[in-house]
């Protein structure tokens, strides 16, 4: 059946916020900072209901802005075009061409919330859960800074609420799945869920679950997205992709630590 394009919405936002001359703000790093802001006002709020030190919540999140950034650019220049990074390993560097990748940001965030604990003497899944209540609001704006890139697009799709990416001429201007949104109302959704989990006590019983529950929703809804995404990589052919390859590991290990709860009782006694 022909597509009527003029039937759909048609993406062509500047990626550029605002150019202040040597100073240029792009949407991407608005809806970042804009995440990590709620992110730390949602945390901030966990760390007041519970009575704990606040003055702790900007230490930690430095470390985890840092293992987040560094993680999710290594783990791109690594788990996706390793070939050319160590031929060219001060491209690495380069964050502002673009390239992070989530698989590589979660492991960032988990060795820099380790170094943060052993550093503070503070119990790694007392504070590891705590965090993932609040880390999905910081993911949702991130895929949210990716439509506003026109990045990450889905496949061709004939839904009312396909989205024609303008920038995005050299895959024909046809209307594709807004994938980016998608994960994003998703994220908003796992927020959700870990919010109702942390509110009805349950956290407090059994460390290292929360955790266990952000791994496994984010990554099995992550595996199963990636089905309508073009793919991101050339090399990316057969019926899994690399991020799909790669989802598997977080899934399974999200599944043991909810599952494991001699890992919650280490934890809770070492926090008393």
């Amino acid at each position: 059946m022909e597509l009527q394009l003029s039937n759909f919405f048609t993406w062509d936002t500047d990626p550029l916020f605002i150019d202040l001359g040597l100073l240029k703000i792009r949407w991407y790093g608005l809806t970042f900072a804009i995440g990590f802001f709620l992110a730390y006002k949602l945390l901030e709020n966990i760390y007041q209901k519970e009575k704990k030190d606040i003055q702790n919540l900007e230490p930690l999140l430095f470390y985890t802005f840092l293992g987040t950034l560094i993680g999710a650019r290594l783990g791109h220049c690594l788990f996706y075009e390793p070939t050319y990074y160590l031929a060219n390993p001060i491209k690495i560097i380069a964050f502002w061409e673009g390239g992070l990748a989530s698989h590589g940001g979660a492991i960032g965030v988990f060795i820099a919330v380790s170094i943060y604990c052993k550093k503070k003497k503070e119990p790694l899944f007392w504070v590891l859960d705590r965090i993932s209540v609040a880390i999905p609001v910081a993911a949702a704006f991130i895929r949210i800074g990716n439509f506003f890139n026109s990045e990450i697009v889905g496949t061709v799709s004939n839904k009312p609420w396909a989205v024609i990416f303008k920038r995005r001429a050299e895959l024909g201007e046809l209307p594709r799945h807004p994938a980016q949104l998608y994960e994003a109302i998703i994220y908003f959704s796992i927020l959700v869920t870990l919010m109702i989990f942390y509110n009805r006590e349950r956290i407090k019983n059994s460390a290292g679950k929360t955790f266990g529950i952000l791994l496994t929703l984010t990554f099995i809804s992550r595996f199963f997205i990636e089905f309508i995404k073009i793919n991101q990589e050339k090399y990316d052919s057969g019926f899994l992709n690399t991020g799909q390859l790669l989802s598997i590991p977080f899934i399974l290990i999200g599944i043991y630590f909810y599952f494991r709860p001699s890992i919650a009782k280490g934890s809770e006694i070492s926090h008393k």
